[in-house]
């Protein structure tokens, strides 16, 4: 099969039955493991929406799932996780580890246990790794989908909000293949969960998490409590418009997420990218950028701007759109900060990636990385701007709707509640 990102390879782990796939080349690889019922290729649509060049893609099918349903036991954890490892260890190189649901417990063990190759952990809809802790009526509901297509159809419906028809049609096809002793064991895993979950994560990098904001499953209350405060310095991020399966729901969103994720991480200049840019002396749409923080003028930021324009961010409940509120946006945002730095630049295309250190309210650091996209016309259409540490920027959202208050709908930000 042929794509953007080149020829695919498949490879076998030597003396298993653990085939991957791979697609593009670089010094890093970026793999992909999937959750509850899917297979590898519900990542493809996120892979194809990725820009950031020099990145090898790998995906695998765990045992019992996709093209492995033939596999032998046992089909838990400390399998599923040997299996990644064994092909994180054939890569030899630096990985990001990239997972949703039940996969993203899978993805923590491998993380821990091949830290040397590690570079980073992101997290989809995670199940906290202490599992989620189903009441039996409620788990044996799932555990009876074994192939049962109708069931299986109602709950990925339930779960999700905007999972186009066809990648549902060929999910149900794909998760009534597993065996039903499978479907049990892979229930207990995500409910019961490991006994690492008990305590603070053992892996100490950078964690992106992220999540639809329609997921009845995996809730926003999920996440604060048990996914967040077991790691060091999470990053977060939530989609509108989609449920369970963001990835497939809303792909290039996911895609914008990783690909921002991946610029703050301690990698070595990818492959293919643009010497220039990466020295900030592109006259791309980072330059504007950076010129409007530093005069912090309405006029400045308009002119960078297209008409259409939206602009994500952490500090944000939902997005802010037009040219006029997101100029005003943008401006009072700049007032905030008390010093600002663009540490980093790349290019990528359409997109720039400004990395950034910052400090507000008396001193506290705010760090983070912009990303600008621009249309044909050379203005900049789509800005997404992540920050962290959490604290700083629910404290900057709070500040953010006080000063916008009559300018912009204070549904835009966070409450202090």
């Amino acid at each position: 099969m042929t794509t953007t990102k080149g020829l695919t390879r498949t490879e076998r782990v030597a003396d298993s039955d653990i085939r991957f796939k791979r697609r593009g080349t670089g010094d890093t690889a970026l793999v992909f493991v999937h959750g509850f019922l899917d297979d590898q290729y519900v990542w493809d649509a996120v892979i194809d929406a990725m820009a950031v060049p020099g990145f090898e893609y790998v995906q695998l099918d765990l045992a019992g799932s996709g093209d492995r349903t033939s596999a032998g036991g046992p089909f838990d954890l400390t399998r599923f996780a040997h299996d990644v490892g064994a092909v994180v260890d054939a890569l030899d190189k630096p990985v990001i580890l990239v997972a949703q649901s039940m996969g993203t417990l899978v993805a923590e063990l491998v993380a821990v246990d091949h830290g040397e190759h590690t570079r980073g952990l992101v997290l989809l809809s995670p199940v906290p790794l202490a599992g989620v802790g189903l009441p039996e009526e409620a788990a044996q509901q799932f555990r009876s989908m074994g192939g049962n297509a109708e069931g299986q159809r109602v709950i990925r419906q339930q779960l999700s909000v905007s999972l186009p028809e066809a990648e549902l049609d060929r999910l149900v096809v794909v998760g009534t293949r597993v065996p039903e002793q499978v479907v049990r064991d892979l229930v207990k895993c995500w409910n019961e969960g490991h006994p690492r979950g008990r305590d603070a994560s053992l892996y100490r990098g950078p964690v992106l998490v992220g999540r639809g904001a329609e997921d009845g499953f995996v809730t926003d209350e999920m996440i604060t409590t048990h996914v967040l405060p077991r790691f060091e310095w999470p990053e977060s991020f939530a989609v509108r418009d989609a449920g369970h399966w963001t990835h497939v729901e809303a792909a290039a969103a996911v895609a914008v997420h990783i690909e921002a994720f991946l610029t703050t991480l301690p990698l070595e200049a990818s492959e293919g990218s643009d010497p220039s840019a990466a020295s900030g002396s592109s006259e791309g749409p980072g330059s504007g950028w950076r010129g409007a923080f530093a005069s912090k003028t309405p006029e400045d930021f308009a002119a960078a701007f297209a008409e259409d324009i939206v602009l994500e961010a952490s500090v944000l409940a939902i997005p802010v759109k037009g040219r006029d509120q997101v100029k005003a946006t943008m401006t009072q945002a700049s007032l905030i900060y008390e010093s600002l730095e663009f540490v980093r630049e790349a290019v990528a295309g359409s997109r720039t990636y400004l990395e950034w250190e910052a400090t507000a309210f008396g001193g506290r650091e705010i760090f983070g990385v912009t990303v600008l996209t621009k249309g044909a016309d050379g203005r900049i259409n789509h800005v997404a701007i992540h920050h962290r540490p959490l604290e700083a920027a629910l404290r900057f959202s709070i500040e953010m709707r006080e000063r916008l208050d009559g300018t912009i709908d204070r549904s835009h930000f966070y409450t202090a509640d």
